[in-house]
């Protein structure tokens, strides 16, 4: 049938075909609707991703928040002695 939508093609290696049986078993039959699950997994895929991308804000704000309270683990005479001599690399 002829459409100007992209097309797409599965086929079931074994972690593909592990999981649709699972499914399928759990269905009671051996239709499933291919398009539901694209719809499904790419809502939860985009929740990870999301999920991740906060966390990494979240942890890039702690972090300018330490530095800007000056509350950061370092050891002032090591990054003086640093400052004043360059790095050392052997």
């Amino acid at each position: 049938m002829p459409t100007s939508r992209r097309r797409h093609a599965i086929t079931e290696t074994p972690p593909v075909e592990t999981a649709l049986d699972e499914l399928r078993r759990e269905l009671g039959t051996d239709h499933v609707e291919l398009g539901e699950l694209v719809v499904l997994g790419a809502a939860a895929k985009l929740s990870l991703i999301r999920a991740e991308r906060d966390g990494d804000a979240k942890l890039r704000r702690r972090l300018a928040d330490r530095i800007r309270a000056r509350n950061l683990p370092v050891d002032a005479d090591a990054a003086d002695l640093v400052r004043r001599t360059g790095w050392a690399r052997g």
